[in-house]
């Protein structure tokens, strides 16, 4: 089920930076578009969303039109959502969007932040079928067609959040309305995608250099469901091994000769016994050694789990480009980007913010042989945003510092990082 490496033309990282032919390249989502693809179905099919918790939703379906499950979440950006749509920590989920009218700049190349589209059905009030955008390649419902996935529009998405933020994350389907008494059925059977091994799913299956030659020290990307832009950050400050979750640490530090660590942002549950658990294994073994790391999204509940703190399931999570968070140490806040449904317990305070369900990790074993602070915040919920830990260096946060779709507030978490690893590998005190 893994990603494969392919020699496409839309993601190449280490251009620019290298002076190299052996520069490998990955597609691109947006790549389907660069050739003629036909034109879109002319026939608007009645479509129906289902809820777990009885809701109805009639509308239009666009895209794939055929029918879609999975966990229903909203993200509340107001732009970026070819970044969201292809952020493979939406596997799994029907992603419903807050801001009414999606797709009116298109689908562009190259910006896309893996090879796929993740989720499973997408949910907006109105698509639109006539982008208008010099540089667009194509609709939303060009885009969803090409890789398969159903949508479905003119449904009241403000009910549907207002009912994900009251009951939490649901499960749904969707399909065409004349198909309702099938879709009950399938409602009835369907189970939480957190049960599958989602990290599998989109993590790539070989380790692979994106920037060979690159003065700088070599960093081992585990990859939990890593977006583009994450990997064009590294590569600027590192030379990059992008490698699977389960790659063991002794093979990173004797066979590649790593001398960092980063754990990547993926969808799912932390402390699934799949993949996630090995890359908090592969995670948890760097930081005990000393080596320098870094941990975003789901890279930061890795280390938490790690460090013997529980994770727990959201009632709805924080998707979106809004987000505010507290630096406990500076006192400022950042407006930051996020995607994620699960959490790190407080040390002090639990589990805040939890799903009805209750679902959570347990207790956890302290794998790194240190202690952990919090370092950051969400200023709305004061939910756990950042990890800090003590004596050794190693941090992450919850929110993505790369900020595609979103703000660039915290950019500069990379270069604390760069320093980090630079200072360690000098031996400074």
């Amino acid at each position: 089920m893994s990603r494969t490496i392919y020699a496409g033309q839309g993601f190449c990282p280490g251009a620019g930076l290298v002076d190299s032919a052996e520069i490998p390249s990955f597609p691109d989502a947006a790549d389907l578009m660069l050739k003629p693809f036909g034109n879109p179905p002319i026939e608007e099919v009645p479509g129906l969303l289902l809820l777990a918790d009885g809701g109805r939703f009639e509308g239009l379906l666009f895209g794939a039109q055929e029918w879609a499950e999975g966990e229903l979440v909203f993200s509340t950006g107001m732009s970026g959502y070819q970044e969201s749509l292809t952020d493979p920590s939406f596997a799994g989920q029907v992603l419903t969007f807050t801001y009414p009218l999606i797709g009116n700049y298109g689908i562009h190349a190259q910006c896309s932040e893996s090879a796929h589209i993740w989720p499973r059905g997408v949910v907006v009030r109105q698509a639109m079928s006539c982008p208008d955008h010099r540089d667009s390649l194509g609709s939303v419902d060009d885009f969803l067609r090409l890789h398969g996935v159903t949508g479905i529009q003119a449904v009241d998405t403000r009910s549907i959040t207002r009912r994900v933020r009251e009951h939490g994350t649901l499960l749904c389907v969707m399909g065409r309305a004349d198909d309702e008494r099938a879709l009950k059925k399938r409602l009835a059977e369907l189970k939480a995608p957190d049960l599958e091994d989602l990290v599998d799913e989109v993590s790539i299956a070989q380790p692979v250099l994106l920037n060979p030659g690159f003065r700088g020290p070599r960093l081992a990307a585990l990859d939990c469901g890593i977006k583009y832009n994450i990997l064009r950050e590294l590569c600027r400050r590192f030379e990059v091994l992008w490698c699977p979750p389960d790659i063991p640490f002794d093979a990173l530090v004797n066979e590649w000769e790593v001398e960092a660590m980063f754990a990547s942002n993926g969808p799912g549950d932390p402390a699934h016994p799949g993949k996630a658990t090995n890359a908090r294994q592969t995670l948890a073994a760097a930081v005990a050694s000393g080596m320098p790391s870094m941990g975003i999204c789901l890279g930061h509940q890795l280390l938490g789990l790690a460090s013997g703190l529980s994770t727990y399931k959201m009632r709805y999570g924080h998707r979106g480009a809004n987000q505010p968070v507290l630096d406990l140490t500076e006192n400022t806040v950042a407006i930051t980007s996020q995607n994620h449904g699960f959490a790190v317990e407080d040390p002090v305070r639990g589990m805040l913010a939890a799903h009805p369900s209750g679902a959570n990790s347990g207790p956890q074993e302290n794998l790194i042989g240190a202690e952990v602070s919090v370092s950051h915040i969400n200023a709305n919920d004061r939910t756990v945003e950042g990890l800090d830990v003590i004596g050794l260096p190693a941090f992450s946060v919850q929110f993505h510092p790369e900020a595609c779709p979103g703000p660039h507030d915290a950019a500069p978490l990379f270069d604390r990082f760069s320093e980090m690893v630079s200072s360690t590998l000098r031996g400074d005190a």
